[in-house]
């Protein structure tokens, strides 16, 4: 069965090349899933250099060129408030999305793009990359053996002033860490301010859960890191962010493509984003 085909919107993130290196390059021999074309990026040189990267041909100036050409659409824009915009008319067609995170900016953009899905029939999926990833699988197991959850706290980083969505840029990792563990509606969001970061605290089905965004400085960064206390016990670690950090998300993309299966549900996609907008909303009286 020869591969699907698939675009990629959105070019400036790092996140483009390592898909495209996956997909066209090391699985280039077996692969069930391959980056078909690029929108064009307005960087020129960026653009032609993931064209040879992948030995991609077919580059267009409009997404709309696209329609009904590719089986799947990958959006890596930066900036989650393109994300919409840039997604909504391929779910509307029906081809199935992946949209690198963030969903979105807001809870209404992100709400438009899940309708979009279900209008169109398409497949959807959105997350933090490290959801993906062993050391949060094996975390989610250690979660499963500490008996009934007392507590949670999620650590990493994250800028309100970050050009790409302010605390979306980043902060959608630390969200959807604490949704990866106990997924479910946030309620009661408070937000504190920190030194050099935010706090924001709530409950998750009845569990207190405290997320941690800690400003980057110009060389270093706080990890990622998930802390959840049970009954009978303790799990703690960091979640890293190495080499081949992308591959499980990419490999969850093309299960999706290939099974027509969304990994996750509307809800899960849509609760990072919601905390993140209540955060974002309270940030002025935090500070």
């Amino acid at each position: 069965m020869p591969p699907r085909n698939v675009a990629i919107v959105g070019l400036e993130s790092s996140h483009a090349e390592e898909i495209i290196r996956h997909l066209n390059v090391d699985a280039a021999a077996d692969a069930s899933v391959r980056v078909h074309a690029l929108v064009a990026h307005p960087d020129a040189e960026r653009t032609r250099f993931l064209a040879a990267l992948g030995g991609i041909d077919r580059i267009v100036d409009d997404p709309a060129e696209l329609r009904g050409e590719v089986d799947g659409v990958v959006v890596t824009s930066r900036d989650g408030a393109q994300h919409r915009a840039q997604a909504v008319p391929f779910l509307e067609a029906g081809t199935p999305v992946w949209v690198d995170k963030p969903l979105a900016t807001s809870a209404v953009d992100a709400g438009e793009i899940v309708a979009a899905a279900e209008r169109g029939g398409a497949a959807l999926t959105s997350s933090s990359t490290l959801r993906w990833s062993a050391e949060m699988a094996a975390a989610a197991d250690g979660v499963s053996r500490i008996g009934a959850l007392q507590s949670m706290r999620v650590t990493g980083p994250a800028d309100a002033g970050h050009p790409h969505g302010g605390l979306f840029f980043y902060g959608i990792h630390v969200a959807d860490l604490a949704q990866r563990l106990l997924p479910g509606e946030p309620d009661h969001v408070a937000v504190d301010a920190l030194p050099d970061g935010v706090v924001a605290t709530y409950r998750l089905r009845g569990v207190p859960v405290s997320l941690e965004l800690i400003r980057p400085t110009a060389t270093t960064q706080v990890p990622f890191h998930v802390a959840a206390v049970g009954r009978e016990g303790i799990v703690s670690r960091d979640i890293a962010v190495g080499p081949g950090y992308m591959k499980p998300a990419v490999d969850a993309f093309v299960d999706m493509l290939v099974s027509g299966r969304q990994p996750l549900s509307a809800a899960e996609m849509l609760a990072p984003i919601v905390v993140l907008e209540r955060i974002a909303a309270e940030l002025p009286r935090a500070h």
